[in-house]
C-alpha cells in the first residue's frame, strides 16, 4: 500500500500489511521481502514553523507600524504576507489551545487560562481527545515535532513528577519538548523542563544567559540535527516565547537603545503609529483611532515622575519586543543556511493577545503585588529605574502604553469585545508557496484558522479518528485561499469571542459587543451583573476601528447581533459566564480539583522536588506547621530546607550560619525573618515552624514559630500574608531555593541545605477563608492597600 492510498484520515495510520512467506528458505523467497517504508507526508509537503509572541499588540511591532523595532518580522512580511485582519482569543492559553486544535478555545475547555480553570465545561482546562493537535496530525503523518518555550495548557494539577503526562507537549504530539508549562517565566532564572524532566540551565545571566535566547538556541539545534539525519522528512517546530510577557527581563544594551524615545508619551505615540499604518496599508486611509480607555490618564495629565516612570517602562517594553524579535531572526538565519527557509510554511503571530493592561494605571515593578491590589508608587518604580529589565524587578508598564500598543484599537487584552484585545498581526512566508512578495491580506480570519491553513498546505486531510477517538469537526477556515488572491471575499465570516464576560459577535462586517470589565481591576471588589452590560454596535466594513458606536440608530441589527451571540455561545459551551479573574486562581474558589484535594497533612521524602503553586500544599489564608526532619553534619549545616516563591512574594525555612531561620516575603517589599540564635548541635534534629494566622480573611497576618526539637526558639510577627498566588515563575522546592531568592540571607544559587534532609511534613489546618466570605474580604483587603 503507497503512501498516496493510506488512509490518513484515522491517526494512527495502519501499518503497510507485508506479504507471507512464500518459502522456508529466504535465498528461494518469491519474490523476495521488501523492507517496511516509514510512514511520509505527502509529497510536497512543506516544513512549519508556527512562531508565537506574548502580550503583543497590535500597534507595537514595526513589521505593522508600531515603535518597538522587529526586523525579522520586518523581513519575512517583505518576502510573505502581513494579515492586518487577524484575531486571537484575549488571553494566553485559551489561544493557544485554539491555535494548536483549529477549534474555539471554550469547545476545547480553555474558556480561561489553566491556572483559574473551573468545573464547567467550557473552562476546565483540559482539551478533550475528540480534539487532537495538530502535532499529533502532523506527527501520525510522517512529520518530525518539537515544541519550544511557553506552553500553559496542561491542567495545573498535572505538572508534577507524578503527571498524568499525556496532556504535557510531548503526550500531545511533540517529540520534543523544551520549556515551561505555567503563564510566565524568569528570563534570567527560569524553571525549565526538558520532555517532562524537570531542568535548570547551569548558565546565569552573568554568563549571557537569556531565557529568549536558549529557546532558539536549542531550536536551531534540534532543525539542524534533524536536517543532518532525515533531510526527506518534514518538520513542525512550534515557537512560543515567553516574551514579551512580564516580567520584562532584557539584556541592559536593548534598552538602552531606546533611552528618551517615550518622553513625548502615549497619546502622541499613537497618532505617530497611527501614520505609519496608514504608509504601511495595514489599516485604511480614513481608519479613525478607536476612543481613549474611560479612566485611564492622558499623558498631560501625569505629573513629572509619573510621565518619567512610565517612559522608562516603555522603554523596557520596547527593548524585550526587539530582543525577543532578534532571536526569530536568528531562527530564520539559521533555517536560510541549511537550506530549508523557501520550502518552509513560516507563520508568525505577534500576540497571543492584545497587550496587556495588568501592570495598572501607573506600572509596576511586581505584577503580582499589583494583581492582588498593591499598587506601586511612580516615586518607588523611579528609585528602582537603573534596576529594570535585571533580576531584581518583575515589571510590567503601564495600561496607557498598552492603549498605545493596540493602536488603532481600544482596549487590551482579556478585552475580547474590542480589537485592542484581540487583534494582532500575523505574518505568513513561504517562497515555495507564495508567489507575492511583501502583500497585505485583509480578509477577517481567527487564530482557529491556522491548522486548517497547515492542514490544506501540507495536502493531509482532517482527521475523523485519533487514537481510537472520534474527532469533533475542526472549527477554523483555511487562509490558503488567500495567499495568492488578494482580493478574494472573506470565507471566515461569523466568530464569536468572550473572555471573563466580555463578549462579541463578528457577523459579515457587523460587530455587536460589550465590554463587563476592566482589565486592571485584577480583583473583584463586587458582584457585576451580566444583565446590565451595554451593548455597542459597530459596522467594520466602514468603521474599520470600531471607532463609531451605532448601536442607537440600528437597534434592529444589535438585537439580531445579540440573539446570534447566544447561538454560537450556547453551540461552543461559553455559559455559565464567569468574570472571576485573580480569585479564580484559587482552587476551592474555582470550583476545580488540586492535585492534594482535602488532605491536610503531606509528607516529603528527602530534597530535590519541585512543585509548581498548583501542585504545591496551599499555605495561603490558613494556619498551618512545616516539620523537618534533619541531620546536621559536623561545623554545623547551612541552607534551604523548604521554600516557596522568590524574590518578589514567598517564604523560606532555612538554616542561617548554623541557625534556624523562617523568612516571609511579602511581595518583595517587606521580608519578615524569624530566627533563632542557637546553633544547631550535629546530629539529628526536628526543626518546626508552626503559622498562627490570623483568620478573618484573605491576606490577614499571623505569627509564625520556630521549635527544635519541640522546644520554642522564635517568634515573630508577619503583619501580611500574599493572598492568592506568589509567583507563575517560582516553585515550592525541598532543600533549595530555585530560580529567585526568598531572602537575602542566602544567595540564588548555592543554597542547598549542606546537612541531610530525611523527610519534611506539611501540616494543614483549617481554611478560614470560605468563598462566602472572599468577596466582602476582598474589598477589605484592597481599601486596606489603596
Amino acid at each position: 500500500m503507497s503512501d498516496t492510498h493510506r488512509d490518513r484520515r484515522t491517526l494512527p495510520i495502519a501499518d503497510e500489511r507485508q506479504p507471507a512467506a512464500t518459502s522456508i528458505d529466504v535465498h528461494e523467497q518469491d519474490p523476495p521481502h521488501e523492507p517496511v517504508r516509514p510512514l511520509r507526508p505527502p509529497n510536497g509537503a512543506p516544513n512549519v514553523v508556527l512562531v508565537l509572541l506574548d502580550d503583543m499588540g497590535f500597534g507595537a511591532p514595526s513589521a505593522f507600524g508600531g515603535p518597538c523595532q522587529t526586523p525579522a518580522a520586518d523581513r519575512l512580511a517583505a518576502g510573505g504576507l502581513r494579515y492586518t485582519r487577524f484575531h486571537v482569543t484575549a488571553i494566553c492559553s485559551p489561544t493557544r489551545q485554539s491555535l494548536l486544535t483549529g477549534r474555539n478555545h471554550h469547545s476545547v475547555g480553555m474558556g480561561v487560562t489553566t491556572e483559574m480553570a473551573s468545573a464547567a465545561p467550557g473552562y476546565s482546562g483540559i482539551r478533550p481527545r475528540s480534539a487532537a493537535t495538530l502535532a499529533q496530525t502532523l506527527r501520525g503523518n510522517g512529520y518530525n515535532t518539537a515544541a519550544f518555550g511557553k506552553w500553559h495548557q496542561t491542567p495545573a494539577r498535572d505538572v508534577s513528577p507524578a503527571g498524568p503526562f499525556d496532556r504535557w507537549p510531548t503526550g500531545e504530539g511533540f517529540e520534543k519538548f523544551y520549556g515551561f508549562l505555567c503563564a510566565e517565566m524568569n528570563h534570567w532564572y527560569p524553571v525549565l523542563f526538558d520532555g517532562t524532566a524537570p531542568f535548570e540551565p547551569e548558565r546565569r545571566p552573568e554568563d549571557g544567559y537569556h531565557l529568549s535566547e536558549d529557546l532558539v538556541d536549542q531550536a536551531i539545534e534540534w532543525v539542524d540535527t534533524q536536517r543532518t539525519l532525515k533531510p526527506d522528512v518534514p518538520f513542525l517546530v512550534y515557537l512560543p516565547f515567553g516574551a514579551t510577557h512580564a516580567p520584562y527581563h532584557v539584556p541592559r544594551e536593548y534598552r538602552d537603545k531606546y533611552r528618551g524615545a517615550f518622553d513625548h508619551g502615549w497619546d502622541q505615540q499613537r497618532e505617530i503609529t497611527l501614520r505609519k499604518q496608514k504608509d504601511l496599508g495595514v489599516i485604511p486611509p480614513d481608519a479613525e483611532l478607536a476612543p481613549w480607555a474611560e479612566g485611564v490618564p492622558h499623558w498631560d495629565e501625569l505629573s513629572d515622575a509619573e510621565r518619567r516612570s512610565s517612559a522608562a517602562l516603555m522603554e523596557l517594553y520596547a527593548g524585550f519586543a526587539e530582543h525577543t524579535d532578534v532571536q526569530v531572526g536568528r531562527l530564520v538565519d539559521a533555517l536560510e543556511a541549511n537550506g530549508s527557509l523557501d520550502d518552509t510554511l513560516f507563520i508568525y503571530i505577534l500576540g497571543d493577545n492584545g497587550a496587556s493592561g495588568e501592570g495598572g494605571l501607573g506600572g509596576t515593578l511586581n505584577e503580582h503585588r499589583f494583581a492582588s491590589g498593591i499598587p506601586d508608587s511612580a516615586e518607588f518604580i523611579n528609585a528602582h529605574a537603573e534596576a529594570l529589565g535585571d533580576e531584581t524587578t518583575h515589571a510590567h508598564y503601564p495600561v496607557g502604553w498598552a492603549l498605545a500598543m493596540n493602536t488603532p484599537y481600544q482596549w487590551t487584552k482579556q478585552v475580547a469585545s474590542h480589537f485592542g484585545g484581540t487583534r494582532d498581526g500575523m505574518i505568513v512566508h513561504w517562497p515555495n508557496g507564495i508567489s507575492e512578495r511583501g502583500g497585505l491580506r485583509h480578509q477577517f480570519h481567527h487564530v482557529i484558522d491556522v491548522v486548517p491553513t497547515i492542514l490544506e498546505a501540507a495536502g493531509i486531510p482532517e482527521p475523523t479518528s485519533v487514537d481510537g477517538v472520534a474527532q469533533q469537526p475542526i472549527e477554523g477556515t483555511s487562509m490558503l485561499y488567500s495567499f495568492d488572491a488578494p482580493e478574494a471575499p472573506d470565507r471566515h465570516r461569523l466568530q464569536y469571542f468572550e473572555m471573563v464576560g466580555n463578549r462579541g459577535i463578528y457577523h459579515d462586517g457587523w460587530m455587536a459587543v460589550t465590554r463587563h470589565g476592566t482589565p486592571w481591576e485584577m480583583v473583584s471588589t463586587g458582584r457585576r451583573y451580566f444583565d446590565d452590560d451595554v451593548w455597542e454596535l459597530y459596522d467594520t466594513n466602514v468603521d474599520w476601528t470600531q471607532a463609531r458606536d451605532i448601536s442607537a440608530e440600528h437597534p434592529g441589527k444589535l438585537h439580531q447581533l445579540q440573539q446570534l451571540f447566544l447561538t454560537e455561545a450556547a453551540r461552543y459551551n461559553v455559559f455559565p459566564l464567569d468574570d472571576r479573574m485573580t480569585e479564580r486562581e484559587n482552587p476551592r474558589e474555582a470550583g476545580r480539583l488540586d492535585l492534594f484535594g482535602d488532605r491536610r497533612t503531606v509528607t516529603f521524602h528527602g530534597p530535590g522536588l519541585r512543585l509548581t503553586e498548583e501542585t504545591a500544599p496551599n499555605v495561603k489564608n490558613r494556619s498551618h506547621t512545616l516539620t523537618a526532619h534533619v541531620e546536621v553534619p559536623r561545623g554545623g549545616g547551612e541552607g534551604v530546607l523548604v521554600a516557596q516563591g522568590g524574590r518578589f512574594g514567598g517564604w523560606s525555612l532555612y538554616v542561617h550560619e548554623g541557625c534556624p531561620r523562617y523568612a516571609y516575603n511579602y511581595f518583595g517589599l517587606h521580608v519578615h525573618t524569624v530566627a533563632s540564635g542557637e546553633r544547631l548541635s550535629p546530629g539529628e534534629h526536628e526543626i518546626q515552624m508552626a503559622f498562627a494566622y490570623d483568620g478573618g480573611g484573605v491576606g490577614q497576618g499571623g505569627t509564625a514559630t520556630l521549635l527544635v526539637d519541640g522546644e520554642k526558639v522564635a517568634e515573630g510577627r508577619v503583619d501580611a500574608t500574599i493572598p492568592y498566588y506568589f509567583a507563575f515563575d517560582e516553585t515550592f522546592d525541598l532543600g533549595v531555593d530555585r530560580a529567585s531568592p526568598v531572602t537575602d540571607d542566602y544567595r540564588t544559587a548555592d543554597n542547598e541545605f549542606t546537612g541531610t534532609l530525611r523527610w519534611l511534613r506539611v501540616d494543614l489546618g483549617d481554611d478560614l477563608c470560605s468563598s462566602s466570605q472572599n468577596e466582602d474580604e476582598r474589598a477589605r483587603f484592597r481599601a486596606a492597600h489603596d
